[in-house]
């Protein structure tokens, strides 16, 4: 099994910075992809951004430009930083992470349990 834990969340002014940081822990050896989601107030969770164990990244149109996602695995971690935030970013964001668990390409998704990114003035 996989725990993943996330931080880095909290109240920021439009036009302002956070970064978000996923740890992973236990079974990380065959987690493949990661990848931050989000669900706003009354809204269905989103991707935001996506990143492969090779490095390859993928982003919504809503935050290209914006957001950065970056993944360290040797540490198991992975972040996000978001720069010029804007309200409409309000949102819980959760670490997402696909382990390939046989050698048939069986998957697994493990979820963290999010972390409130407010923004607001």
């Amino acid at each position: 099994q996989v725990q993943l834990v996330e931080s880095g969340g909290g109240l920021v002014q439009p036009g302002g910075s956070l970064r978000l940081s996923c740890v992973a822990s236990g079974r990380t050896y065959n987690i493949n992809s990661m990848a931050w989601y989000r669900q706003g107030p009354g809204m269905q969770r989103e991707l935001v951004a996506s990143i492969t164990t090779g490095g390859r990244t993928n982003y919504a149109d809503s935050v290209k430009g914006r957001f950065t996602i970056s993944r360290d695995n040797v540490k198991n971690t992975m972040t996000l930083q978001m720069n010029s935030l804007k309200p409409g970013d309000t949102a819980v964001y959760y670490c997402n992470a696909i382990s390939i668990v046989n050698v048939e390409g069986a998957t697994v998704e493990h979820w963290g349990q999010g972390t409130q990114v407010t923004v607001s003035s």
